[in-house]
């Protein structure tokens, strides 16, 4: 509504990240903190969520910032001023055809669980006895978050007496294809990029996957957020880089493609985002002018590349003709034309969610429970959050 009635507040963080040599720093991906003398809120440390083996460890330290437009709107500003601002455009969207605010952001407060419940239920036009089994994610995945809904599955699971379904929120996005394409079965080839994995993955059969390929450092997405940052776009980058790259030249500047010598099927973006960081840094020392969108273009080129060339090498490796996308990035324009075009040139069968199931959402996450449920798959009351939990584990 071009900001007609003004522009909302929020509360936003800012991150700080640190190498630290040692192999591990906290025992645990995330500790919160709410002492008034800690300056920040939490702490993560990534190697905790999957493939905690190396030698040193990376922490990230989470402190509250004040909001500025193009900073990521973490959380709402419950004040009147704001909470009336709202109201107003509450009220335009009302009156339009098929809009629908959601979540905390899209409906400006605070939810707690049964309220999401709530909310689901009135807009599928349901009520809990219409389900028949209840799915939820434990893993992978920040514990907290993990927790609330592994125990509030299981609260409604034992109150029905309904089957519980647990899901690892990969598979969800591999099974997000599903629910477009009911032609699409096992076996088949899925590259699973987002802000935080990027996997090539071999669906063997429903619920039987091999990870061919995964990042060795930064996501596919991770890697667009912070690129996005460092020339001035924000949060989140994937779409706005996917849109700036459109009015730039992606051969104005040649960014590295990372290979990996003995893995030829992981990736690496680490060295293309400090390759970019240091590009910028290099111009603004020289006094030099740069375009944001021949960085966004050249950039997004690299990422694309690599990443398509890795897939269709996979697939020609491993006989395969069908081959989906999945995951946050999944949705990106550019990707998705090179994919289709180079699945295209060797006559192999094409997959993708629309946008709408490419981030994370609940309708993935019943798909994957429904095929789980069909090949027997139960949960008992001892289901548990898993943090760092494996494809394929189960």
């Amino acid at each position: 509504y071009d900001y007609c009635y003004g522009e909302l507040e929020y509360r936003s963080l800012r991150f700080e990240e640190e190498i630290l040599d040692t192999d591990n720093y906290q025992g645990n991906a995330v500790v919160n903190y709410n002492e008034y003398e800690v300056p920040y809120t939490r702490i993560i440390e990534h190697k905790h969520f999957e493939y905690g083996t190396q030698h040193k460890t990376v922490i990230t330290k989470e402190y509250p910032a004040t909001w500025h437009k193009g900073d990521e709107p973490y959380y709402p500003m419950n004040d009147e001023k704001n909470n009336t601002l709202y109201a107003k455009y509450k009220e335009l969207a009302d009156k339009e055809n098929k809009v629908i605010f959601g979540g905390r952001l899209g409906m400006y407060k605070y939810f707690d669980m049964h309220h999401v419940i709530e909310e689901a239920l009135k807009e599928a036009d349901v009520t809990l006895d219409d389900i028949d089994v209840v799915g939820v994610t434990y893993g992978p995945g920040l514990v907290g978050a993990l927790l609330v809904g592994v125990a509030e599955a299981k609260a409604i699971a034992y109150a029905k007496k309904l089957p519980l379904v647990g899901v690892h929120h990969i598979e969800g996005h591999i099974s997000a294809n599903y629910i477009e394409h009911p032609d699409l079965e096992p076996p088949f080839l899925c590259l699973v990029a987002s802000g935080g994995h990027t996997h090539l993955v071999c669906v063997k059969e429903y619920g039987e996957y091999e990870i061919l390929g995964r990042t060795r450092d930064d996501a596919a997405g991770e890697a667009y957020d912070k690129v996005a940052r460092a020339i001035g776009l924000g949060y989140p980058g994937g779409p706005k880089i996917d849109r700036i790259a459109k009015e730039g030249n992606p051969n104005a500047v040649k960014f590295p493609k990372a290979h990996i010598e003995g893995a030829q099927y992981d990736f690496s973006f680490s060295g293309l985002k400090s390759a970019v960081l240091n590009y910028i840094n290099g111009c603004k020392m020289k006094g030099e002018s740069f375009d944001p969108a021949d960085i966004a273009a050249s950039f997004q080129k690299a990422v694309v590349e690599v990443l398509v060339e890795n897939s269709m090498k996979a697939a020609e490796d491993y006989g395969m003709y069908k081959f989906a996308i999945a995951g946050g990035v999944a949705s990106n324009t550019a990707l998705r034309a090179a994919m289709e075009e180079a699945c295209k040139e060797r006559e192999i069968r094409f997959y993708y969610p629309s946008p709408v199931y490419c981030t994370d959402n609940a309708a993935m996450i019943g798909a994957a429970a429904f095929y789980e449920y069909l090949s027997g798959t139960r949960h008992g009351w001892d289901l548990n959050a898993v943090p760092n939990l494996k494809l394929g584990e189960r």
